[in-house]
C-alpha cells in the first residue's frame, strides 16, 4: 500500500465477500470488544450490563443449575473428542491404600496406636498389592496402545485422586501415555494426582455428571477394594447393566478375600433380592493378567 492511502472501513474487503467467511464476531471476540470499551458509566458499571455469558456472579445463580449442568457435560465431552480417546479402562478403588513403597513405613508408625487402630493401619497395608496390580494393569493396558477408527482405545480413566486412582495415572504415564482424571469438588482440600495428564484433568462441581463422564466412553471397568465411593460407582455400573440401561462390559472384581467380607453376595441371591445370573455381571480377578484376558476375551482381542 502506498503512503498516505487510506482505507475505507465500511467498504467490504476481499474476505468479505467470500461465502464461507463468518458474518458474525464470535463471543471471545465480543468479549474483547466489551473489556476495551472506553465508556464508564454507572450504567456500564452495574452488573446488569455484563455480557451474560461471562457474568460469573449470574451464571452460578440458581436458576442457573440446567446451564451449569449442561456446562459440565460438554466441557469433557469435547475435550476427550479433541483428543481422540476412542473408549476409556475406567478404574475404581480406595484413595486409602498406601503405594508398596510406603508400607513399611505405615507399619512403623502404628506400633504404638491403640490395638484397633493398629488394626486398621495393618489392614491397609495388606491391600498395597492392589495399588501394585492397578499399576500393573494400567501400564500393561496402555503399552498395548490400541487404535481404532483414530481414535485411541482403552485410555485410562481414574477419579483423580490418591492411592488406588494414582497408581492407575502412574501406570499410564510409565507407558508413556496419556490418562483421564475426573476429580470432584470436596469440602476438604483435594487435588489431582501428579500423573494426571495435564490437558485430560478435569473437575467437577456435580457428582451425576462425573458419574456419566466415567461409563459414557467406558469399555471395561476395573474395581478394586475400596469404600462408599468405590461401593457406588460398581454397584451403580451393574445396575445399569442389569436392568438393560447399559451394554454389557467387562466388569472387573480384583479382591475375593475383601469383597466375601464385606458383601455377601450369595445371601443376595438366597435372599431372592438378585437372579444368580447377575453374579455373572463381575468377573473376579487377582492380577492385572487375569482383568486383560477377560478383556481381550470380551472384545476378541488377540495379545
Amino acid at each position: 500500500m502506498d503512503e498516505g492511502t487510506s482505507v475505507d472501513k465500511d467498504k467490504p474487503g476481499d474476505d468479505d465477500r467470500e461465502l464461507t467467511v463468518r458474518k458474525f464476531y464470535r463471543a471471545e471476540q465480543e468479549a474483547g470488544f466489551a473489556e476495551r470499551a472506553p465508556t464508564d458509566t454507572p450504567q456500564t458499571r452495574h452488573p446488569a450490563y455484563r455480557l451474560a455469558f461471562a457474568d460469573t456472579d449470574f451464571l452460578l445463580r440458581e436458576e442457573l443449575r440446567p446451564v451449569r449442568f449442561q456446562l459440565e457435560l460438554l466441557k469433557p465431552e469435547m475435550l476427550l473428542d479433541e483428543a481422540g480417546v476412542g473408549s476409556t479402562l475406567v478404574m475404581y478403588g480406595s484413595a486409602r491404600i498406601p503405594p508398596p513403597g510406603a508400607v513399611e513405613t505405615a507399619l512403623a508408625g502404628a506400633k504404638d496406636l491403640p490395638e484397633s487402630e493398629r488394626k486398621v493401619v495393618e489392614s491397609l497395608a495388606a491391600k498395597a498389592k492392589y495399588y501394585a496390580e492397578a499399576y500393573r494393569l494400567a501400564r500393561m493396558v496402555s503399552e498395548k496402545s490400541i487404535v481404532e477408527h483414530g481414535e485411541r482405545q482403552f485410555v485410562i480413566c481414574s477419579g483423580g485422586g490418591p492411592s488406588i486412582m494414582e497408581a492407575a495415572n502412574l501406570g499410564a504415564s510409565d507407558a508413556g501415555a496419556e490418562s483421564i482424571g475426573l476429580n470432584i469438588v470436596l469440602p476438604h482440600e483435594q487435588a489431582p494426582n501428579p500423573y494426571v495428564t495435564p490437558y485430560l484433568s478435569f473437575h467437577f462441581h456435580y457428582f451425576a455428571l462425573r458419574k456419566m463422564h466415567f461409563l459414557l466412553r467406558a469399555r471395561a471397568v476395573a474395581v478394586f477394594p475400596g469404600g462408599f465411593g468405590t461401593f457406588d460407582e460398581f454397584f451403580e455400573t451393574l445396575t445399569l447393566i442389569q436392568t438393560g440401561k447399559m451394554k454389557p462390559i467387562p466388569i472387573l472384581l480384583f479382591g475375593r478375600e475383601f469383597w466375601d467380607r464385606v458383601v455377601n453376595f450369595e445371601a443376595l441371591c438366597e435372599e431372592g433380592t438378585i437372579a444368580r445370573r447377575d453374579l455373572e455381571l463381575f468377573q473376579w480377578c487377582e492380577t492385572a493378567e487375569d482383568a486383560w484376558k477377560h478383556i481381550a476375551r470380551f472384545y476378541k482381542i488377540k495379545d
